[in-house]
Parts: structure tokens; C-alpha cells; sequence
């Protein structure tokens, strides 16, 4: 069963929603609906598959640095 929800919302939010929306083909409200899951699921941790690979990545504050550095440290020292 579906429910009807009305939200008030300023007309830039509106307009942004709506480019969005565009963007991904798909209704305002069906837009709306999947960014209210993807924060729900954010929030309780809970993983998404069809999430932001690199935002996912980003999350992890995983140590980064140029590529040579980082296998210098990870290979034994030479004695």
C-alpha cells in the first residue's frame, strides 16, 4: 500500500530535484523516494548496492598516497 506525503520545500530545492530527476529519467517523485531510501540506508549503515562506488570508497578513510610510496611501506625492508 502506498501512502500520500506532502512536503513543502523551497523552489530552488524544487528546481534541483526536478534536474535531477531529468537526469536520471525518472518522475520527481520517484526521485524523491529513492534519495529518502538512500539516506535511511546510509544512516542505519545498511549497504547499497546501487550507491556511489567512489563515495563508498571515500567513506572508508582508507591511508592514501602516490602508489610508489605506499608499496615501498607495504614490502619488507631489505637488510
Amino acid at each position: 500500500m502506498s501512502y500520500r506525503l506532502q512536503v513543502l520545500i523551497p523552489e530552488d530545492l524544487d528546481c534541483l530535484i526536478r534536474k535531477a530527476a531529468q537526469r536520471s529519467g525518472v518522475s520527481k517523485g520517484e526521485w524523491v523516494r529513492r534519495a529518502i531510501d538512500k539516506a535511511l540506508h546510509h544512516q542505519t549503515g545498511e549497504s547499497d548496492a546501487s550507491g556511489d562506488l567512489v563515495a563508498r570508497l571515500a567513506s572508508l578513510n582508507a591511508p592514501t598516497a602516490d602508489i610508489e610510496d605506499m608499496v615501498g611501506e607495504s614490502e619488507p625492508a631489505q637488510l
